[in-house]
């Protein structure tokens, strides 16, 4: 065979998402030319379209060193480094190419692309749905119009490339770029305001009597202008359909120069891209109903009529997703997104097909990739659906390597280096020790226990109390835990609370001597104190929830008045035992001092 045939061949592997098969066959076409620069170009798009975005780059340079003056090369090259998130070097790509080819359409919606994309990089979450101003959005929107991308902007614009070729003009431009507050000086330029106008996204022309021009010419202008950031969701989709119609008018306008035979070609693939709509609607009726056998066969049928349509794949794929064939869903969507690329898809269509790979690989049992499918849609076009699935997905495999990681074994033998450590006085080592026995075995009530004795030695309270407590949570009945609880307390002052967490360990073993000599020096503690004013040890029992709610009562803050106005009646409230337990409590806390 020919590099021709090869690199037809490799064409028509690459329409049909056969990407390693179109691959193999322009490689073939180079292995025969490899002074062809549009071979390289073909295998640079298949790279891409087989999510190898480095390969694809090599080849797009490799199109450019060939012929420097092809613009579809610097097109590859653009491409290949947006898709790396290079975006600062995807644009420079893109403004090269306009230098050798202004005003060439592919290079001006790359270099739109990659604006709109690096915007949204900096920006999301909060800039997820602005439009593809690029610079658009700061306090200037002057300044922000003539911003650095000018240039580039105007460059992929047909009609301004006359504009440019001015010098004076271009001389006006930089001007404004340097000191927009100048803008007063050159309106009376109908082409600064023309300019102007893009640039901010409106139409100046039509709103200004120096501009000139009729109602239709306003019309044409105002096709050519991106969306602006403001416009509302309704009126972007509104304006979705009309610049498809435009495009697709473009698309298929006849080249003066056509044979009958391209001419016929042409209007078969319109009539085939008609009648695979068609089939879509099919499908899409079939799938609604849960007819899958038959709703894959119809969109079978839309693409064989026309490959260049993502959708189709992608409706393929939620089909198998639904039937619970995850790899094959997988595949489709990856040929999906290989098509979208080659054929300019939106970010939301592809974006959509990577979030659904991420689906399918979570129930897959994948989670790690799964949250990188998820990032990849994020790229594209970020929504707070995805980045809510990011969030639970990775918590999840959290909790599955947690669950991984448990090892009793293991998880004992560091509890003995933990006890040898600490023996030794090397309380760091001690805690990263019963930490590790910890996550070996989160079950067992122990080793929280001698974490919380390793933490008290450097004077982290909080840390061993809430250790004792998660062993309390484990096994209420662990009598040590109890004890250490008490202990942690009553260094923190905090003798309330001490003197329960000693009398709930005797109530599960009433003669353990720990807990007993707990409640000993804890009364012994409180009694020091009666009569005393402790205001640290106060201020800290009033932080306690316990305590708030006790003073909040509105019996006890009576017995409390009757203490100083009538103590007879207080020592009657006493008699209650709850109430008893109260004011005792409150004592205990230093929050009353009894004389």
């Amino acid at each position: 065979m020919s590099a021709q045939e090869w690199k037809d061949k490799g064409n028509a592997a690459l329409k049909a998402g056969d990407f390693e098969e179109a691959i193999s066959s322009y490689t073939k076409a180079i292995d025969l030319d490899p002074s062809n620069h549009v071979f390289f170009s073909n295998r640079s798009a298949a790279h891409l379209s087989n999510d190898n975005a480095e390969q694809a780059l090599a080849d797009a340079e490799s199109c450019i060193k060939v012929n420097g003056s092809w613009a579809k090369g610097f097109t590859r090259k653009g491409a290949a480094l947006h898709k790396l998130k290079r975006y600062e070097e995807a644009a420079e790509a893109y403004e090269e190419g306009l230098e050798t080819s202004p005003g060439d359409a592919a290079l001006g919606r790359g270099l739109q692309d990659v604006l709109k994309a690096k915007s949204a990089a900096s920006k999301a979450p909060a800039a997820g749905g602005m439009g593809g101003m690029g610079g658009m959005g700061g306090n200037n929107p002057i300044a922000n119009a003539f911003g650095s991308d000018m240039m580039a902007r105007l460059a992929a614009e047909p009609k301004f490339v006359p504009y440019l070729a001015d010098p004076s003009f271009v001389a006006k431009l930089k001007m404004l770029q340097q000191d927009p507050n100048n803008m007063q000086m050159h309106l009376s330029d109908p082409r600064i305001m023309e300019v102007f106008g893009f640039l901010l996204g409106i139409d100046l022309k039509g709103m200004s009597a120096g501009a000139g021009g009729d109602e239709k010419d306003g019309q044409d202008q105002m096709r050519d202008i991106p969306t602006p950031p403001q416009a509302t969701p309704q009126a972007q989709a509104e304006a979705k359909p009309a610049e498809k119609e435009q495009e697709e008018e473009n698309e298929e306008k006849a080249d003066p120069d056509e044979s009958e035979e391209e001419a016929a070609a042409r209007k078969k693939r319109k009539a085939d891209q008609a009648a695979a709509l068609v089939a879509k609607k099919k499908g899409n009726e079939l799938y609604s109903a849960k007819n899958f056998p038959e709703a894959l066969e119809a969109y079978g049928q839309a693409i064989e009529l026309d490959n260049t349509n993502m959708s189709f794949l992608s409706n393929r794929a939620a089909v198998f997703f639904e039937q619970k064939e995850y790899e094959a869903c997988i595949a489709e969507c990856k040929k999906a997104v290989g098509v979208g690329r080659v054929n300019r898809a939106g970010f939301a269509d592809i974006g959509k097909a990577y979030a659904r790979m991420a689906k399918a690989s979570s129930r897959m049992g994948d989670k790690s990739q799964a949250i990188a499918y998820l990032e990849d849609a994020q790229m594209e076009m970020y929504t707070k659906e995805n980045e809510r699935l990011i969030k639970t997905l990775q918590l999840e495999a959290r909790k599955e390597a947690a669950a991984k990681y448990v090892d009793p074994e293991k998880a004992l033998e560091a509890k003995e280096r933990g006890n040898e450590q600490f023996r030794a006085g090397q309380w760091a080592l001690a805690i990263s020790e019963y930490e590790e026995a910890v996550k070996r075995d989160p079950t067992n009530a122990a080793y929280r226990n001698n974490l919380a004795a390793a933490l008290t030695k450097i004077g982290d309270f909080n840390a061993a109390k809430a250790a004792c407590e998660k062993a309390l949570e484990l096994d209420s009945k662990y009598v040590k835990a109890w004890a250490k609880k008490g202990d942690i307390e009553f260094f923190m002052k905090e003798y309330h609370k001490a003197l329960d967490s000693y009398k709930m360990g005797l109530t599960v073993e009433p003669n353990n001597s720990l807990c007993v000599d707990g409640v000993r020096k804890t009364t012994v503690k409180i009694n020091e104190g009666s009569g005393k004013a402790d205001s640290e040890r106060a201020a800290h029992a009033m932080a306690d929830p316990e305590i708030q709610m006790i003073l909040t009562d509105p019996v006890v803050r009576q017995v409390l008045n009757d203490f100083k106005d009538n103590p007879k009646e207080a020592r009657k409230a006493l008699g209650n035992a709850d109430m008893r337990a109260k004011i005792d409590k409150l004592v205990a806390a230093g929050v009353v001092q009894v004389a």
